[in-house]
């Protein structure tokens, strides 16, 4: 049981434990990875060791393996179960892969070989060592402060940061940034004399096999240097970077290297010296380079001064139009850091054309576990649907390459959701996306069901409850389709946003519509929607290659559910569903919240097979969650009611 101050151990309980910790097992090897693999087995087997079951697991190095850094080779064969690895590495996810198979493990299978489809698979933590007046200590942190720092100061017992790194590497995730990528005056610091608390944290990670990675500020040789430039061609800013670099892999020797958000939403960066963005990436890259590091460089640049009135200006665009033309002009250390979709984690957005632009360019496709327009971690929504669809999209059509593929050469990272609640993610079911990003990082063809199924098995032991096919039915209830019921009482068709501007959460449908953050919907009394189309519009829908620019060009080609991503067209207008766009406004608002009352039901249900602080912390959620989905039916089916004047043909109330 979890209560207010003990950690819930989400994906790894000891009952997760028990198939290898009741069976004899030996371990061959050295090293850190492999000291850390012994002390698992050693813990595992503490917990059962009073019930022994035959068989033997045996964990072995072979230099000759084809496995690569990080795979490893299962044997299941006449009650002796082997995992073999060319690397350390290899060892410790397949102990991992281990559990994860629970019983299964022990029984005979045909040999398997798992290798990661990404090499670099990230957690980008957006932490402050401060806390931040409007952001908090962890901008768009939805499950409490920061794990590293507490009031303005390291936190002194990083046991915690030790278990985060062991529920990381059981999912498969290698690669951590630990602070935010608005670099604040204090967090600048960590480049350089507060580089100390980057390295303690490092070494709690790098039990796990996960390299520490650090935000660092475009301006720091300024702003910590006391240079007059931070022109990426000045020699002296050159030789800064180099110093600053060295600096960093003395303290930490296998210190992954740096991300960088530059010339974006008032972040200082190279447009400011008339240089390029590959000018600036490159500057940093050459720093790290002799280190075998990489700096990560961000591709979420866009005007956020936009004037309102003027159509012609497209966010959707920018980040094609300012990086495309880049192609093949980064350095092999350099990783373009791009956005899965073209705005800003929209619950329904195109996957960004940037990542199908750029052959020459290492990139890696960047997602956001943190729920920031996707209910916050106080409404169930598990993404790995919208993240599977996305890594699945083939940007040059049916012959071409999927996403997860082409994110092969820079990796795929994600915005973490985790925080110092005890529950890591404030809603104990929010858990699921950070392990379902994990386990698509290293797999991302991996089908959302067999996650959620994993995830179930790991989280809430079946040999525990009462009625586990119950418990693991009323789960999948719950999560399966919680993204399509989020979109559902929210923003319709792809137009995206419609929230409380600042903090992103609830309703209100023209909140940005007259800003200058270039996110609006165009709602009129005739119609809504944004012309991207080539021919009437911005020309964003040609920034596709065929055959997905002449599906985005025309109404009657454009799939439903991004309609109004890409055209204004009339509330009347008929969707291929058979039902007009009014109609699916007021259709799917109801249904929406019909539906997560029906998931809050299904929760209610579990009370016996729950332990009672989760099942307590997740109803208290629920609660939220529906107060929330009615508001955003009500806000928004009122609205377009007397925008329109088209009344609900189900005759339901609408205020």
């Amino acid at each position: 049981m979890t209560g207010p101050n003990t950690i819930d151990p989400a994906w790894l309980p000891d009952a997760a434990l028990r198939g290898i910790g009741s069976r004899r097992v030996t371990v061959e090897g050295e090293g850190p990875l492999v000291d850390t693999l012994r002390a698992e087995v050693a813990h595992a087997q503490d917990k059962f060791a009073t019930s022994p079951t035959d068989g033997h697991v045996a964990f072995r190095l072979d230099a000759e393996a084809d496995t690569g850094p990080e795979g490893f080779t299962l044997t299941r064969s006449g009650g002796r179960t082997t995992v073999t690895a060319a690397a350390t590495a290899g060892l410790l996810y397949g102990y991992f892969q281990v559990v994860r198979l629970g019983a299964a493990a022990f029984t005979d299978a045909p040999e398997q070989t798992h290798r990661p489809a990404l090499s670099r698979r990230m957690l980008n933590h957006w932490d402050n060592i401060d806390v931040h007046p409007v952001m908090g200590q962890v901008e768009r942190g939805y499950a409490g402060g920061s794990l590293f720092w507490d009031d303005g100061r390291p936190r002194g017992d990083l046991g915690r940061v030790r278990a985060y790194a062991r529920l990381l590497a059981a999912c498969g995730i290698n690669a951590v940034c630990v602070n935010n990528v608005n670099v604040h005056a204090t967090e600048a610091r960590l480049l350089t004399d507060r580089i100390d608390e980057v390295a303690a944290i490092a070494t709690e990670f790098r039990a796990y096999g996960i390299s520490v990675h650090l935000s660092v500020s475009f301006a720091a040789p300024v702003v910590l240097g006391g240079l007059s430039t931070a022109d990426p061609l000045d020699d002296g800013v050159r030789d800064w970077w180099r110093t600053a670099a060295d600096r960093v892999y003395a303290h930490i020797p296998d210190f992954g290297g740096f991300v960088v958000k530059a010339d974006s939403e008032g972040q200082p960066g190279p447009f400011a010296y008339g240089r390029s963005h590959a000018d600036g990436a490159n500057l940093i890259a050459d720093a790290l380079a002799p280190h075998g590091g990489t700096v990560h460089w961000r591709a979420f640049v866009y005007n956020h001064t936009q004037d309102w009135r003027d159509r012609s200006t497209d966010r959707a665009r920018a980040a094609y139009d300012h990086f495309a033309p880049l192609d093949g002009r980064f350095r092999d250390n350099a990783v373009l850091q791009v956005k899965h979709g073209p705005m800003d984690f929209q619950t329904r957005e195109p996957v960004s054309p940037v990542i199908g632009a750029l052959p020459r360019t290492r990139v890696a496709v960047e997602l956001q576990a943190t729920q920031e327009y996707t209910g916050q971690q106080r409404h169930v929504c598990a993404l790995a649907p919208m993240w599977a669809e996305v890594l699945g999209f083939r940007p040059e059509g049916d012959d071409g390459p999927t996403v997860g593929g082409l994110a092969g050469s820079g990796g795929l990272v994600a915005v973490s959701n985790a925080g110092a609640d005890p529950y890591w993610t404030r809603h104990p079911l929010a858990q699921f996306n950070l392990y379902a990003f994990g386990r698509l990082a290293w797999q991302p063809d991996a089908k959302p069901q067999q996650l959620l199924d994993e995830w179930i098995e790991l989280t809430f032991d079946p040999e525990e409850t009462i009625d586990p096919e119950r418990l693991r039915s009323g789960l999948h209830a719950v999560l399966r389709d919680s993204w399509a019921t989020y979109e559902k009482y929210t923003a319709p068709l792809g137009v995206g946003f419609m929230v409380q501007p600042g903090h992103h959460y609830g309703p209100s449908v023209d909140g940005y519509e007259y800003s200058p953050w270039g996110t609006y919907h165009f709602a009129d009394r005739d119609g809504i929607g944004v012309d991207r189309s080539r021919a009437t519009g911005t020309g964003y829908a040609a920034q596709y290659s065929k055959p997905w620019s002449q599906t985005y060009e025309t109404p009657e080609s454009c799939p439903d559910e991004l309609l109004l991503f890409f055209h204004h067209v009339p509330y009347g207008h008929v969707l291929h569903s058979g039902t007009t766009v009014i109609q699916h406004i007021y259709d799917t608002h109801f249904e929406g919240v019909e539906e997560a009352e029906a998931a809050q039901r299904v929760w209610a249900s579990l009370a016996d097979l729950v332990a009672p602080a989760r099942h307590a912390r997740v109803a208290e959620l629920y609660e939220e969650q529906l107060n929330s989905a009615r508001e955003w039916r009500d806000h928004v089916n009122s609205y377009f009611l007397r925008k329109s004047g088209i009344p609900d043909a189900g005759g339901r109330r609408i205020h």
